[in-house]
């Protein structure tokens, strides 16, 4: 999960989000097309996708939050919509039955709270790099449910890459063993365009669009590493239709070329405080801030459907309907799969 202040949470909090995220269940009795009914969406992600695990258990959100959409704060880190909620709907809101299990799409959103851990954790750039490999080959690992325990207790910081992708790995494949047969699976976006890092890495090359260059190359590694592991999951989940999309490119689109999209200032939170990229490690989105004698809240921009990002960390509801009406089309799939096609493995099949 990503927090508005990781300055604050993130340490203390990096290391629950893989099972807070497993509470992420939003059914889908609605969205459904002629090729794949999905009757339910089971989501594993970090706050990016979090509909409300994060919110239930450990820390809601506040005003400003949901003020886009619900018109108040309704367990998601933006002022708005998620991307599932696009794939999902919103107003679904009862509980999945027992037959929808292996007939629902299970999507993982992952990544962008992995990289951060390192950076935030003291470890250098190349640090974090050098736990790619290690992340790779820990994921074609089988690990027991009895080890979930021992690496939640032994995984500080510096280890939760390596460690979530042990979990990641063994939730896939225990889920396929209990019949789940779709996944829809997410790269990680573009984490050096994002206030929260530029903010505090200002000594970072930018790239030609104001991003942290470095930041992204690392993020790319990821990407191509990962998509290596669903090349191999394929292979050891033959009965499993895996697509793997290219959120990245989506993402970087709306930092590249905003305007064409109808978006300005990318690089700059809609909700924050102080600096270039409005955004501070001390004070939040929602939060109180001591300003000249007067105490000031740190409140939105006014007009989030024309902003990228939201917090600092997360997207606004208009980026994000923009990130699922391109990857729903299949146009960032590597076998250009649409959403509605996700079931069949002959159409996901990569090798």
């Amino acid at each position: 999960m990503e927090f508005p202040n990781p300055a604050k949470l993130h340490n203390q909090h990096v290391s629950l989000f893989a099972i807070l995220s497993i509470a992420t269940i939003v059914p889908n009795p609605a969205f459904a097309t002629k090729e794949c009914v999905f009757p339910a969406i089971f989501n594993f992600g970090d706050s990016n996708s979090d509909t409300g695990g994060l919110a239930a258990s450990l820390i809601a959100p506040t005003p400003p939050y949901g003020e886009t959409y619900f018109h108040r704060p309704a367990g998601r880190f933006s002022d708005g919509r998620l991307v599932i909620d696009f794939i999902g709907g919103v107003f679904a809101s009862l509980m999945p039955k027992e037959e929808y299990f292996d007939k629902a799409l299970y999507t993982f959103d992952i990544g962008q709270n992995d990289l951060g851990a390192g950076f935030f954790g003291n470890l250098t750039v190349q640090q974090v790099n050098a736990t790619v490999p290690d992340i790779v080959n820990a994921f074609s690992k089988n690990i027991k449910v009895v080890q979930y325990p021992f690496w939640i207790f032994y995984c500080g910081v510096n280890l939760f890459i390596y460690c979530y992708y042990k979990f990641i790995i063994l939730v896939i494949k225990d889920i396929y063993d209990l019949g789940a047969r779709s996944f829809w699976i997410h790269n990680t976006g573009p984490i050096g365009c994002l206030p929260y890092i530029l903010a505090n890495f200002l000594s970072a090359e930018r790239d030609a669009y104001g991003c942290a260059k470095t930041y992204n190359d690392i993020a790319q590694y990821f990407n191509h590493k990962l998509k290596e592991v669903v090349v191999q999951l394929r292979k050891d989940l033959p009965l499993a239709a895996i697509t793997y999309v290219d959120i990245y490119s989506v993402k970087y689109s709306l930092f590249s070329h905003p305007k064409k999209y109808g978006f300005k200032l990318p690089l700059v939170a809609c909700c924050g405080y102080g600096g270039e990229y409005n955004y501070s490690g001390s004070v939040g989105c929602g939060e109180n801030i001591e300003g000249n004698g007067t105490e000031i809240f740190v409140g939105s921009c006014g007009r989030p459907s024309a902003r990228v990002n939201w917090d600092g960390i997360h997207y606004t509801e208009a980026a994000s309907k923009f990130i699922f009406d391109q990857i729903s089309t299949g146009a960032f799939s590597e076998t250009a799969i649409p959403l509605n096609m996700a079931c069949h493995r002959s159409y996901t099949k990569s090798y």
